[in-house]
């Protein structure tokens, strides 16, 4: 059989263990092995076959991996719950100050109030909810 073709099974025998395992090395030893064979089918000689898998299985290695390990660990981007309303836009209903009022907020009507006490929103106007404390949104 022809060296190609053993590359080729390398490339396929490392994929199983990706697949088992999500163990994104195996995909890099993969491609590596994939681009041995290559060589081999250009007719390249048994010995630059070898470092070109080993080269470009280290390469993967060393400037891939860190970068799919960093996207594993990162957090959803998404919001869920009162933390998804926070930069939101509301229009004001009733005044809010610093006492109360209330908002209409995705829909809904929420009590509200001005972060900054001295702060007087009038209905019709635009304003930012900035936290949630319970069911009343500070807004500014």
């Amino acid at each position: 059989m022809e060296s190609w073709i053993w590359w080729l099974l390398a490339a396929v025998g490392l994929g199983i263990p990706l697949v088992l395992t999500a163990l994104p090395e195996f995909a890099m030893f993969a491609i590596g092995a994939g681009a041995a064979a290559l060589a081999a089918g250009l007719g390249a000689g048994v010995v630059l076959q070898f470092l070109l898998f080993v080269g470009v299985s280290v390469a993967l290695l060393v400037f891939v991996r860190p970068i799919a390990y960093r996207q594993l660990r990162q957090a959803p981007e998404f919001r869920t719950g009162t933390a998804a309303l926070i930069g939101a836009t509301a229009i004001v209903q009733e005044q809010v100050d610093g006492e109360g009022g209330r908002i209409k907020l995705n829909g809904e009507i929420w009590s509200a109030r001005a972060l900054h006490p001295g702060t007087v929103y009038q209905p019709g106007q635009q304003v930012d909810v900035v936290e949630i404390q319970g069911a009343t949104a500070l807004v500014v």
